[in-house]
């Protein structure tokens, strides 16, 4: 059933007197895969962290009872990591933080766990990199590392800001393909700077610039 997961009305969001967003409509259901785009500055970011309950806001953003059930029901891959690169983290501790939201250590991990950290590494092409330490890699590796983070507790909705951000066309192309199969059994909403190839995959497509509309690409 296709049901809405999330519900905006009317949210607006000001950050020191200056609007970013007013009166946003949207509703995300299971299984959609919708792309924002927009221009810099427009917005995009703030709409998905008010999603997130990362920033204040006023009108209603209703989260479906799917979401509120267990830690990690939203997966978020964010534009930039708020990581120390020089603390001795290994990546599959990374990716394993996001268990309920970090406080398990790898020790205390179970074995289906242990297994799908490995599953998610080899289908990010990341395999190579179990047992390496975090500062060690470029920031495409580091993508993809954060990437498996954001599934790991095989959410129901995928956040994604600028996935393809520091990775290179081919993983650009796999990652998108990798989204289109997950978004059979996850609903997904991706930010991108790339209306072309977003309209490509995306099922639906809005443009955020302070507002919300659809997003029709030029032919």
């Amino acid at each position: 059933m296709n049901t809405p997961l999330v519900t905006l009305r009317h949210v607006s969001v000001a950050y020191d007197g200056k609007t970013a967003l007013t009166d946003i409509d949207l509703e995300i259901r299971t299984n959609d895969f919708i792309g924002i785009v927009g221009p810099n500055g427009g917005g995009k970011t703030t709409l998905i962290k008010a999603i997130l309950g990362l920033v204040p806001h006023t009108g209603e953003i209703r989260l479906d009872d799917t979401l509120r059930t267990g830690i990690g029901r939203i997966g978020y891959l964010p534009q930039q990591h708020d990581i120390d690169t020089a603390f001795p983290i290994l990546t599959e501790e990374v990716i394993a933080s996001g268990l309920q939201s970090g406080r398990r250590l790898m020790g205390r991990i179970t074995q289906p766990e242990r297994r799908r950290i490995t599953e998610l590494m080899e289908t990010t092409g990341i395999a190579r990199l179990k047992g390496k330490a975090i500062g060690a890699l470029s920031g495409g590796e580091m993508q993809r590392v954060f990437l498996c983070r954001a599934l790991i507790s095989s959410p129901a909705l995928l956040i994604l800001d600028e996935p393809s951000n520091f990775v290179d066309p081919q993983f650009e192309h796999d990652l998108y393909e990798l989204l289109r199969r997950l978004s059979r059994t996850m609903a997904i909403v991706m930010v991108s700077h790339n209306r072309s190839v977003t309209a490509d995959y995306a099922d639906r497509l809005y443009y955020v610039d302070r507002t919300i509309r659809p997003y029709i690409p030029e032919a």
